[in-house]
Parts: structure tokens; sequence; C-alpha cells
């Protein structure tokens, strides 16, 4: 029998110690997802300031940290019913 030769596996660093390094900024979309918004919707926010963006070139991106602080907080105008 011929013995059958197998690769070895690699494991990502991160997933050897176990810490998951997030990114400081996500896409419209992938805010919008985190949400649980449509993407026009977060598109709309965004330009009506609701949404804190920042624009670099074409790129419209969300900081995690703002992000955050919108859930903690909620919106910093407030509203009336």
């Amino acid at each position: 029998m011929q013995q059958e030769r197998t690769r070895p596996v690699t494991v990502p660093a991160q997933a050897q110690t176990g810490a998951v390094e997030e990114r400081l900024t996500y896409t419209l979309t992938e805010a919008a997802r985190r949400l649980g918004i449509s993407r026009a919707l977060a598109y709309e926010a965004a330009n009506r300031g609701e949404l804190p963006v920042c624009r670099i070139g074409r790129w419209v991106l969300v900081p995690r940290a703002a992000l955050l602080r919108l859930l903690e907080d909620g919106p910093s105008e407030g509203r009336s019913a």
C-alpha cells in the first residue's frame, strides 16, 4: 500500500490565542446588518446625520466606537412622541 501524503493543517494565529481583533470601521452595509436595518435606511440615516460616518473618498465608513456608543446611548437628539 502506498502511504497518502497530507498537508499539515495551519491554524490562524488569532484562533490559537482565542483573541479576535475587531476592525475599527464598518461599511454602511455591515453596520446596517449589525443594526438590523436595511442598507437603504443606513444610507438615509448617514445622510441625515443620525448615523455617524467618516467619508474617505467614495467610501462611507461607520466607526465601530461610534456605532457602539449609538447603541448604548441611543440617538443624540431627543424625540418627542
